[in-house]
């Protein structure tokens, strides 16, 4: 769709979900930008650990970190600031 006909969604009505585990460097690494990117958009974010939920591990468990927009998965491993960004920025 053309940016001219989308409606922006306002930033409180964003959700940003990072999925990750315990000693992964690659989710620490995802979870300074999810902040800092959140932080800086007014966007709220939320962290799930799938050693702790059964379905996101099975789901998710060979791409950790990933992160999700809005409830759809938004990119895994590494998290580009720009990218998301722009995703929330839609």
């Amino acid at each position: 769709m053309s940016p001219l006909f989308r409606r922006a969604v306002p930033p409180q009505d964003r959700l940003v979900t990072l999925i990750r585990k315990p000693g992964c460097h690659l989710c620490d690494d995802a979870q300074v930008v999810v902040e800092k990117v959140c932080s800086e958009l007014g966007v709220p974010w939320e962290r799930k650990d799938i050693t702790e939920d059964r379905e996101l591990y099975d789901r998710y468990w060979e791409q950790i970190p990933v992160v999700l927009v809005d409830g759809r998965q938004h990119t895994f491993w590494r998290v580009n600031e720009d990218r998301l960004r722009k995703a929330l920025g839609d």
